[in-house]
């Protein structure tokens, strides 16, 4: 995956958690959490609407256990990376 296409994945995955936290989306960080972001389970089941919809890609993520590891969402850039793995899949 070329870095332009790294960066298109990484503005597109940080807008839609922006707009869930009602954020600009300069002022998220790739370190945030969830929970610094303000985005609770309801918000992150729409943000994974989104970003499968954005990427045309399934998300392996289960509402009822978010932290099972098949999904990493411990951070804005553990999403990002995950989000790149399943397009790098698909591809």
């Amino acid at each position: 995956m070329s870095d332009a296409v790294k960066e298109a994945v990484k503005d597109r995955v940080v807008a839609i958690l922006a707009e869930q936290a009602v954020m600009n989306p300069a002022d998220v960080s790739s370190d945030a959490t969830l929970e610094d972001l303000g985005i609770d389970s309801l918000g992150l089941v729409e943000a994974v609407f989104a970003i499968e919809e954005s990427f045309d890609i399934q998300v392996p993520f289960n509402a009822n256990e978010p932290d099972s590891g098949e999904f990493d969402i411990s951070s804005v850039g553990s999403i990002v990376a995950a989000v790149e793995k399943l397009i790098a899949a698909k591809h």
